[in-house]
């Protein structure tokens, strides 16, 4: 009986407070990326409530058989006339039973395309699409976009080139050998399908416009440059010698649609290279910005930049929540953005204006040769931070004094104390937030009963050095630094478990098999087939330690124009001892819920444990977190994210952990909540990686029968 009460209670609350527009949506499918339509993952489902989940089980597990050494799964299932969509570690996409996980059909797209299905990078999720007895299941594998019949699985060959869509092509330029990694899944308008791309981080990066294609017929519809070309909005806030050869600002965290107002709104990350910008002085929109495009057409209506002449690679990380919220009593239709640097920006989903005033505020300036970084940023007033702002003094880790001491001595001339620190040609900087943020891919939650916003964050810090170009006499080098610096560092020692170091690679590879790899790529590793035949001679005779041909130095001057930065960022690193302990005080993963009426913190909590640390008896610290929360009617705030390879509830009023289980491997992935014949079910992906074990199954978990 209180479950049927409250259920009624909740329904006359959402009627009351979020009105005709939000009411229509459908709260209890789970047909996107996101969940509901607007992206809210929210569930109005209350079976499952605050009094009975400690009795939630297993219901069923689906194992894919697939998982690979570093592989991973990011997918967000979602859940359409009951089946459950989702993809494998290698990128098979498939269907199941939704009520017993039962497998009733399974792709292998590397069937069509050929070749091994190992370099397509990972995929988050996929899209569905129907008009009458034409159900379409559309995702990305690689640089390919494609489509198969729901129901059966099979391709349908009328859509592009027999099932597919090379994203390489018709992006008005006159290239097409990019990298290019559709791995944020597209949303769905009318007959459209609108989808980004994940690009090279380097300065040999596609640019990341916007476009929209037929579902029906696989033919591009409109194009949004995120890269102005002449005569476009934004052309003047970038360099015009360079502009043609400047990649990214690109959409690799995905999109949502009002589809009511017929708005997509798109958020994007940085203009490479992403930490010296020396070749595009200005602005540079439309990198970092929330831009809201007409979804028939692709026409700007608005657009806000949230960081100005990125050098920090703080992109905008996931698709935004359409909320509904009140304000000097006054309820107002908005977009809710989370970002890497633990803020929240809110516009008025029509016009563009901010809910609250985000006041331009001026920064340090840069003293790195070339560069032109902005003398202001963007710092919205409200909602306040979702995580510490500044990594200071009293940051520093200091649990035990090894640890502080290891810390404090590689912070020996270090910047640190300022958010906005630009890269230094000297010094490194600690860059806090950090790269994989404050907020990350797997978003936040909207309730629209309470109008509470639900995000979680990694609060660690990161350390960047810059390094001024190799010596162009060595030549490999120069190539390496190019392709593979930003990851595997300057000095090929990686971060490893998560990054392998590539020192010693020739006692691993002949040049033959370390070329198909880079080729093809494996794992988190993407391919790098578009280099030139030249620059990857070059390279791999540079990792496998050979002296180099006399006649390669004028082989790469012979080939393609490319340009290389003046400074490269030395590596992806974080801030850890020796133990791989993070360098500044916990909590390392943190939990928040805003009130959206307000602006205001209702709770914040710890998110994650590391049980070596508890049984020393420090409390619990937190871990890193990839992946969102869900919240429910129920009462409930779902979530996994953790290194500790947990899934957990929590009472989305006070933030208490009110149950919690153990995973066969890290769910790096947003869970899914749907109904099926009259039972609630939590799914989320096990896929670890991210530095833990490699998982390949999905777990549903429910209250017994």
């Amino acid at each position: 009986m209180k479950v049927i009460l409250h259920a009624v209670f909740s329904a006359l609350l959402l009627l009351s407070a979020c009105q005709s527009k939000t009411s229509e949506i459908d709260y209890t499918d789970w047909s996107h990326y996101g969940g509901p339509e607007d992206g809210s993952r929210y569930s109005s489902l209350t079976q499952i409530t605050k009094e009975n989940v400690s009795q939630l089980e297993v219901s069923w597990t689906y194992n894919t058989g697939d998982a690979t050494e570093r592989s991973q799964i990011q997918c967000q299932p979602i859940v359409v006339n009951g089946l459950l969509y989702g993809s494998t570690p290698t990128l098979n996409v498939f269907a199941v039973n939704a009520a017993t996980g039962e497998e009733v059909w399974r792709f292998d797209p590397f069937e069509v395309l050929g070749g091994e299905n190992s370099w397509a990078g990972t995929n988050r999720g996929v899209s569905y699409w129907e008009d009458g007895d034409d159900k379409r299941i559309l995702f990305g594998a690689g640089n390919w976009l494609m489509a198969v019949d729901a129901v059966t699985g099979e391709p349908i060959l009328s859509f592009g080139d027999q099932g597919k869509v090379d994203l390489r092509k018709d992006l008005d330029t006159d290239r097409e050998d990019f990298l290019i990694v559709a791995n944020a899944p597209g949303v769905v308008y009318g007959d459209l399908l609108i989808i980004g791309m994940r690009l090279s981080e380097g300065l040999d990066a596609a640019p990341g416009h916007i476009r929209a294609y037929n579902i029906r017929t696989g033919e591009r519809e409109w194009i949004f440059h995120t890269i102005p070309q002449e005569g476009e909005l934004g052309y003047d806030t970038w360099d015009p010698d360079h502009i043609k050869q400047i990649g990214g600002a690109n959409n690799w965290a995905g999109m949502t649609v009002d589809k009511e107002r017929g708005i997509v709104f798109v958020p994007t990350g940085s203009a490479t290279y992403d930490f010296w910008g020396g070749y595009r002085k200005g602005n540079n929109l439309y990198a970092n910005s929330l831009i809201a495009l007409n979804a028939q057409t692709g026409e700007r209506i608005w657009h806000f930049q949230a960081v100005h002449h990125d050098v920090w690679d703080r992109d905008f990380p996931a698709n935004p929540n359409l909320i509904r919220l009140q304000k000097d009593g006054k309820w107002i239709d908005a977009v809710a953005q989370i970002s890497k640097q633990g803020m929240t920006y809110v516009f008025d989903r029509e016009t563009g204006d901010p809910v609250w005033p985000i006041p331009e505020i001026p920064v340090t300036p840069t003293i790195m040769p070339g560069e032109h970084n902005s003398a202001t940023q963007p710092i919205p007033t409200f909602p306040e931070p979702f995580m510490n702002m500044v990594f200071e003094e009293n940051s520093i880790l200091n649990l035990r004094p090894d640890w502080e001491a290891d810390i404090r001595n590689q912070l020996e001339g270090a910047i640190y104390g300022d958010t906005w620190a630009p890269p230094h040609p000297e010094k490194p900087i600690v860059l806090f937030p950090g790269m994989d943020g404050g907020g990350e891919w797997g978003g936040a939650a909207f309730d629209p009963m309470t109008q509470t916003f639900f995000v979680n964050a990694n609060q660690i810090p990161w350390i960047i050095g810059m390094t001024p170009n190799a010596d162009f006499e060595n030549v490999g080098k120069s190539v390496y630094t190019n392709y593979c610096g930003n990851c595997h560092g300057l000095e090929r020692k990686g971060n490893p478990p998560a990054i392998p170091s590539l020192l010693g690679v020739k006692g691993k590879y002949t040049y033959d098999s370390l070329d198909r790899l880079l080729q093809k790529g494996r794992g988190a590793m993407p391919a790098f087939g578009h280099i030139s035949t030249e620059n990857r001679k070059v390279l791999l005779e540079y990792l496998l330690d050979k002296a180099p041909d006399e006649g390669d130095k004028q082989e790469l001057e012979g080939t393609p124009s490319q340009l290389f930065p003046r400074y490269y960022m030395d590596g992806y690193k974080k801030l850890v001892t020796k133990e791989g302990l993070y360098g500044s005080n916990p909590p390392w993963g943190l939990l928040t819920a805003i009130d959206m009426n307000t602006g205001k913190k209702k709770w914040q909590v710890t998110l994650g444990e590391i049980d070596s640390l508890s049984a020393q008896g420090f409390a619990p610290t937190g871990t890193e977190n990839y992946g969102g929360p869900v919240a429910t009617a129920g009462g409930l705030l779902f979530i996994a994210a953790t290194k500790d390879e947990k899934i957990r509830a929590f009472d989305k009023e006070t933030g208490e952990i009110l149950w919690e289980a153990k995973l066969p491997a890290s769910g790096h992935a947003t869970p899914a909540v749907y109904e099926m014949n009259g039972r609630q079910f939590l799914v989320i992906a096990c896929g670890g990686g991210k530095g833990t074990k490699s998982g390949d199954a999905y777990v549903a978990f429910a209250l017994p029968n």
